[in-house]
């Protein structure tokens, strides 16, 4: 009698692969999925299969995608984010906790207060960023062209900025 071989993985193997992914740690991973006998064995035994291998593959791929995707929203919100709750702060006379939580300061790179009692704001480079779209824009490998995409976003943002104002 052969040894047989499953053609799909289990629930356990998935979440085996997904932990892997997230942890890069066998043991840990095997943990998580919840391999609770011998997991450090385990994990290495999975790790030897070929269709755990191939799903390992898949998902770091998968998370490579996103994270570059995640960087390109990020560069866009850099160059084209509003900038209008970081001049409401500088306004502002008084303001408590709750009142910054509800702020998108994401421009903001550095807030300071000098003796004067002034505030000063530094906002990130927008024109870096661009370049830093334009550079992924020349890396990236997908359907979406992420600088032009983060060009049309930001007149988007711009137009609806203009019909607020009138």
């Amino acid at each position: 009698m052969g040894t047989y071989k499953k053609k799909y993985m289990t629930e356990r193997e998935k979440y085996f692969c997904y932990h892997y992914i997230n942890t890069g740690n066998t043991k840990q991973a095997a943990v998580l999925a919840g391999y609770r006998i011998e997991p450090e064995k385990k994990g290495i035994q999975l790790l030897s299969s070929e269709k755990i291998q191939k799903e390992i593959e898949r998902l770091y791929n998968d998370k490579k995608r996103n994270l570059i995707y995640k960087a390109c929203v990020g560069y866009e919100r850099l160059a084209f984010g509003n900038i209008s709750d970081a001049i409401r702060l500088i306004y502002s006379d008084n303001f408590d906790s709750k009142d910054l939580e509800g702020m998108d300061l994401f421009n903001v790179s550095e807030i300071k207060r000098p003796k004067d009692g002034a505030m000063e704001i530094k906002f990130f480079d927008r024109l870096r960023a661009l370049e830093k779209l334009e550079q992924s824009n020349a890396n990236y490998q997908g359907d979406i062209n992420p600088f032009y995409y983060a060009l049309e976003q930001g007149m988007k943002s711009l137009k609806q900025g203009e019909r607020q104002d009138i």
